[in-house]
């Protein structure tokens, strides 16, 4: 799976341990590199363009509480994120909903939780088969298709 990771400093610790937790996977970091404190939009909006041209299959975001990640990659055609602080949570995001896009907060869950996240998150489908969930989908990808501009 192609997998794009990105974060700002307070997300940075945090972004290098999902890294390697995904080892085996073609993972591109769009950073940040370090702690020194930087803007949010500057990484995570490259990412989540990367997810929404479909040059990769997911993206996991991670910054202090996961959803100025989320605010940001939403505003993005194709891309659909999620802020999970915890497994279950992951899992539905995925079963129910088809995100395509983690997004975690490294202040509010610690690594062990925030790894167990993302590997539930990795390896849920979604259950498209299931029609509610289906329906409820496709009209999400209806309001991004009228809302969401791609002439940018």
């Amino acid at each position: 799976m192609r997998i794009a990771v990105a974060g700002d400093h307070a997300g940075w610790s945090l972004k290098e341990e999902v890294k390697e937790l995904l080892a085996g996977h073609d993972v591109t970091d769009f950073g940040t590199g370090d702690t020194t404190a930087c803007d949010l939009p500057d990484f995570v909006y490259p990412a989540a363009l990367a997810v929404g041209d479909a040059r990769f299959d997911r993206g996991v975001f991670v910054d202090g509480v996961g959803y100025g990640s989320a605010l940001i990659a939403n505003k993005v055609p194709g891309v659909y994120a999620a802020v999970c602080q915890d497994p279950f949570c992951a899992t539905l995001a995925r079963s129910h909903s088809d995100t395509n896009v983690l997004c975690l907060g490294a202040k509010v869950i610690g690594s062990g939780l925030a790894l167990e996240t993302v590997r539930a998150w990795l390896t849920t489908d979604f259950l498209a088969d299931v029609p509610r969930y289906a329906v409820r989908v496709d009209k999400v990808r209806e309001i991004a298709e009228r809302h969401l501009r791609r002439d940018l």
